[in-house]
């Protein structure tokens, strides 16, 4: 992969994502990359439309996972029941680290995907859901682009918690065995009660995640960043309840798949496409090509779609697209954290 063009520094994005997001390990690792042109070469031989950043520190999480024996465990709180004493030394770890396994993880960074599946995402999506419901009626059809291993194709099977203060706002299943929760930013209060009925989901993914292998399951838990203690017990969870439902993941490209997909959803019902930190890493002519895509499918029925990506601001927004007519409209439901602690409702 060709490095990035110097006029977006691509590694001083990555360090201001990760203190946005309360991740100092990787804060250290990408401050630390930056400066060292070797680690910046390896990092670059991802695949086309991979971020570098995060399949290296994906790559190296991996080994550790897997238990490779070396100092750098120490800085990781999600290790060993560790408990991290400061950060002094931890890029030098990740360095030396990363000399010593070079061999194994050269091709992890050539080969893998950020297939990442957050499933605190789903408090989003449930309220996003609840809007297309109100608005168009039950039951909803859903197709998700990028799906990755699927746990956020069931996110009606887990329950949301709003917290505000000494308030708590429910959605969903309160009895759900997992229950998500996000603090409640601003003046107003997410779309609460039961999940909308729905009719259909499948997902449409390039490269799905098999969870009956235990390598690609221990890949996607390297994708979730070491500081974030309770991601790793939600996926945990996340994989239990998938493994109870399965609903249908499709192989291959997005944008071929999609029109069959939509086909086969009765005109007369709610067709809704979304997708969550997928589209980010779609080419401006992929982008194009999907809301093209969408204008011309609208020229025959309706189809709402809702957006969960993140911005080179920063921002986090939950988005809802409503094409009809040849046309698309589009509002802002929300701005949220990018791995789902908390929720700015707009209202």
């Amino acid at each position: 992969m060709m490095e990035p063009e110097k006029s977006f520094d691509y590694w001083d994005f990555v360090a201001a994502e990760t203190r946005r997001s309360d991740a100092p390990l990787y804060t250290q690792f990408a401050e630390g990359v930056a400066k060292d042109e070797e680690l910046k070469a390896l990092a670059y031989t991802v695949r086309a439309g991979q971020p570098p950043a995060l399949v290296l520190f994906a790559a190296v999480h991996f080994l550790l996972l897997r238990g490779v024996r070396h100092p750098l465990r120490h800085f990781y709180p999600n290790l060993d029941n560790a408990t991290r004493v400061g950060l002094d030394g931890a890029f030098l770890a990740f360095k030396d680290f990363v000399s010593a396994n070079r061999a194994d993880l050269e091709p992890l960074i050539a080969s893998r995907v950020t297939n990442t599946n957050e499933v605190a995402r789903s408090a989003f999506l449930h309220a996003g859901f609840r809007v297309v419901a109100k608005e168009a009626g039950e039951p909803l059809h859903l197709v998700e682009i990028g799906p990755s291993a699927g746990l956020n194709l069931v996110w009606d099977r887990y329950g949301v918690r709003h917290l505000r203060g000494s308030e708590s706002f429910a959605a969903g299943d309160s009895n759900a065995a997992l229950v998500l929760e996000t603090e409640l930013r601003g003046d107003h209060v997410p779309p609460l009660g039961p999940a909308p009925r729905l009719a259909s989901r499948v997902g449409l993914e390039r490269d799905p995640v098999d969870l009956s292998s235990r390598d690609e399951r221990d890949w996607l838990k390297a994708l979730v960043w070491p500081d974030h203690v309770a991601r790793f017990a939600r996926l945990e969870k996340a994989l239990e309840i998938y493994g109870a439902a399965r609903p249908e993941i499709r192989k291959g490209d997005a944008l071929s798949l999609l029109p069959d997909a939509l086909r086969a959803i009765p005109e007369h019902e709610t067709a809704c496409v979304y997708h969550s930190f997928v589209v980010y890493q779609f080419s401006e002519e992929m982008r194009a090509a999907l809301d093209n895509l969408l204008i011309a499918v609208s020229l025959r029925r309706p189809i709402w779609r809702l957006s969960l990506e993140g911005t080179l601001s920063g921002e986090t927004p939950l988005l809802l697209y409503y094409y009809r007519d040849g046309s698309r409209e589009k509002r802002t439901l929300a701005f949220c954290h990018p791995h789902g602690a908390w929720i700015d409702w707009q209202g």
